[in-house]
């Protein structure tokens, strides 16, 4: 008999989560609890999902909306260290991850529940994000992966299951692509896809023009950000997921924010996805912009260090560690010079910052003219470049 009394399940509506109810009750003998993340998903995906989970057999079916909290306390402080994954992903998967987790484990302790659940894949990212939270957050909670368990292995055979027991599920064995979706981004996966080699076709994109489908006229956005975060959006003023929701709109038709990599995943295979980011991509151009004026050198690379790393912590689901607390730290730091207004230009896929101002900047045109300044004396670079090569030449000369 199983010790497990009551599950909460990250559940989705999908074919996955939609056996994985059933799945539990026949072989944990427990209780479960559906609980649905809207953190941005939109209104196509929730759509009937508390009717669908009662309908697998669960209990109850909790939604909670996390779309504020998601692009306010994940997604701009992950923006403020500068995360860019293996240098072309924005980490929307991965930055959705814990605040999912968090709010799985507090439906879990408000109805009393001794386990939770989730529906990711033995091979992939995810499992180890969620799990990582749980262990930081709910140690005492038993974690039951059913795709590490069960005996179910294809699209087919979870039909089956559902369609012995009458469940019903809108999912088909036709079923292309994995993707997930959230305000920051969508992702796709699978298919053809999987080759490397073969170009993904339109139908893998659902959210952004391609660039020969984009207006021939460029667009230009008007970004305000204060101490690293935008507040404002063609003058107007807007809380940050309001922000995000409007530079997706404008964006989106233009084709910006697409990008195809292969990755390296954490549980040490690489895969292939397809992301569309498209209004993340352009706040992300507008941040670059201000450090470009309000950062030294060693400034600079020093939060491109921090990125490098945050990347990594985000990606590998260590949002609930000292290390993260240390890293968004730093990040804030520097942050706190990152004030301006930027220009960004959208044309056929791409964004670029054209205009940039900051009261903190360090641009001089005094100083950088190539016209005649009474400001800088260039005999003074002789004697710098001598002792900043003071030992290249003294290493020459040792060989000599």
């Amino acid at each position: 008999m199983s010790s497990i009394k009551k599950v909460v399940l990250a559940y989705s509506g999908g074919l996955d989560t939609s056996a994985i109810v059933p799945w539990l009750k026949e072989n944990y003998g427990c209780e479960v609890i559906a609980f649905v993340a809207d953190v941005g998903q939109g209104a196509e995906e929730l759509e009937g999902v508390e009717e669908k989970a009662i309908a697998s057999g669960a209990s109850e079916c909790h939604i909670v909306d996390l779309k504020d909290e998601m692009v306010s306390d994940y997604i701009y402080p992950t923006l403020k260290t500068g995360s860019i994954y293996e240098g072309t992903y924005l980490l929307g998967t991965s930055m959705a991850r814990p605040i999912i987790a968090k709010a799985q484990v507090e439906i879990a302790r408000k109805v009393g529940a001794d386990a939770l659940s989730h529906g990711c894949t033995g091979k992939g990212n995810d499992q180890v994000r969620f799990e990582s939270c749980f262990a930081a957050l709910a140690p005492d909670l038993k974690v039951i992966a059913p795709w590490r368990e069960w005996d179910l292995s294809s699209r087919e055979s979870l039909l089956d299951y559902l369609a012995e027991r009458n469940i019903p599920c809108s999912a088909s064995a036709t079923k292309i692509y994995s993707r997930d979706a959230n305000a920051w981004h969508i992702s796709h996966e699978g298919g053809e896809l999987e080759d490397p080699w073969c170009q993904p076709s339109d139908q893998v994109w659902t959210w952004t023009n391609s660039p020969e489908q984009a207006p021939n006229e460029a667009e230009y956005v008007t970004l305000n950000v204060v101490e690293g975060e935008v507040v404002a959006v063609n003058g107007e003023s807007l809380k940050p997921y309001d922000c995000l929701v409007k530079l997706n709109n404008i964006a989106a038709p233009h084709g910006v924010g697409r990008v195809d990599i292969v990755e390296n995943r954490l549980v040490g295979m690489k895969s292939r996805g397809c992301y569309e980011t498209p209004g993340g991509t352009v706040i992300m151009a507008a941040l670059q912009a201000i450090d470009e004026l309000v950062l030294d050198k060693s400034s600079r690379k020093w939060k491109e260090v921090l990125g490098g790393e945050f990347s990594h912590l985000v990606y590998d689901g260590r949002w609930f560690t000292p290390l993260k607390d240390s890293i968004l730290a730093g990040a804030e730091s520097l942050s706190k010079l990152a004030t301006g207004e930027v220009v960004l230009k959208l044309y056929k896929g791409q964004v670029t910052a054209v205009q940039k101002k900051s009261p903190n900047s360090l641009y001089s045109e005094d100083f950088a003219t190539f016209g005649e300044d009474d400001v800088y004396d260039q005999s003074h670079a002789e004697g710098f470049i001598r002792l900043f090569s003071l030992s290249s030449r003294i290493s020459a000369l040792t060989k000599k």
